[in-house]
């Protein structure tokens, strides 16, 4: 029965983003969205915290990217959440890996989050898979939101490992890793 339930879930989930303009067209782009360039890098210009950032894709805002199946925690009040423990120290992290740095963008199969932001997940030149590092390094946690799962199992099995070895938010103190 739960089976069953599954599959029709990710049917009509797979069948919604495709009529939200989610799929691609033609000239491999998505309706409002960046065209899916596989070998393309980006510079990054701004850190906003620890799992957002702004690259530069040649329009005039830039491109605010929201790192898939992650959650750090917040550095600022926002309307709904204050800041959370070890959220300075994880923007931080991010701000050291991705200064004056290009990346590299991967999609899964939503594009967009509620907020507009570009969901992706980010390597660096030298391969690092930023997403998974800022997990491995205890510096963020898992948060899968479907249809967006592709790396669940790996980011799941880095912070287990991160608990394990007490690493950042698992420390127990604010450090530095």
């Amino acid at each position: 029965m739960m089976s069953c339930f599954r599959i029709t879930l990710w049917a009509f989930l797979l069948a919604w983003t495709g009529l939200t303009g989610c799929a691609q067209n033609r000239e491999g782009k998505s309706a409002g969205d960046v065209v899916m360039q596989p070998d393309k890098y980006y510079s990054v210009t701004k850190v906003v915290d620890g799992d957002t950032f702004w690259t530069d894709d040649g329009s005039p805002r830039g491109l605010k990217i929201r790192l898939i199946g992650i959650d750090a925690p917040e550095t600022r009040e926002t309307g709904r959440k204050k800041p959370g423990y070890y959220g300075e120290e994880a923007k931080e992290y991010l701000t050291r890996l991705l200064d004056g740095k290009k990346v590299r963008l991967e999609f899964d199969i939503g594009r967009r989050d509620k907020y507009g932001r570009t969901l992706a997940y980010v390597y660096l030149p030298d391969g690092v898979f930023v997403n998974a590092e800022l997990i491995r390094r205890g510096f963020a946690t898992v948060l899968t939101v479907p249809p967006n799962v592709k790396y669940a199992g790996l980011f799941v099995k880095l912070q287990q490992k991160a608990r394990k070895k007490r690493r950042g938010l698992w420390s127990g103190s604010p450090r530095r890793q």
